[in-house]
């Protein structure tokens, strides 16, 4: 019975050990120590007022909680930058009275990541997702905050399986 304990906690430990720098959630931080967030500007054509300072709060959030990089605001060894390009309400199916029952809440960001200890991961690209809602709704308060949670979410884990996951 030892000896089926031992063998036990060795192929645990040498499972664990084999991970290497891989977390739980599937990102691989190579070397990587530090990560930095720069602000995201929001230049998108239409202006929501907090858009780009709660985007890059959730970007630095995501990246806290699914590594064990230490956030700097300088000298990162990966960095995030861009800018929001598109804010955009849409509707996305009309009532009988040509008013829109449904609209539809996207949000685009343009990401690039530069990973300071292999360029050969470095990449510009375009993210986005959307959040449809009553087009009775006015898109003010807690509908405005649950949109932007949900898209947000889907946004920064969409960012960092590009830059993260090595599969």
């Amino acid at each position: 019975m030892k000896s089926l304990k031992h063998l036990f906690l060795s192929v645990i430990l040498t499972t664990f050990t084999a991970c290497g720098f891989y977390s739980f959630t599937g990102g691989d931080t190579g070397d990587a120590k530090t990560f930095q967030v720069n602000f995201f500007q929001n230049n998108a054509p239409l202006i929501e007022p907090g858009l780009d300072i709660n985007f890059t709060n959730a970007l630095q959030d995501l990246m806290q909680n699914q590594t064990s990089l230490s956030l700097v605001t300088s000298g990162g060894d990966l960095v995030f930058e861009g800018e929001i390009t598109e804010y955009r309400i849409s509707p996305t199916t009309a009532t009988a009275n040509n008013t829109a029952a449904q609209n539809r809440l996207t949000i685009g960001v343009n990401v690039r990541y530069i990973n300071n200890l292999d360029e050969e991961k470095n990449f510009e690209q375009r993210f986005s997702f959307f959040f449809d809602y009553e087009g009775s709704q006015l898109l003010t308060g807690g509908q405005r905050d649950t949109a932007w949670e949900t898209i947000f979410e889907r946004i920064t884990q969409d960012i960092f399986q590009a830059a993260l996951a090595d599969w």
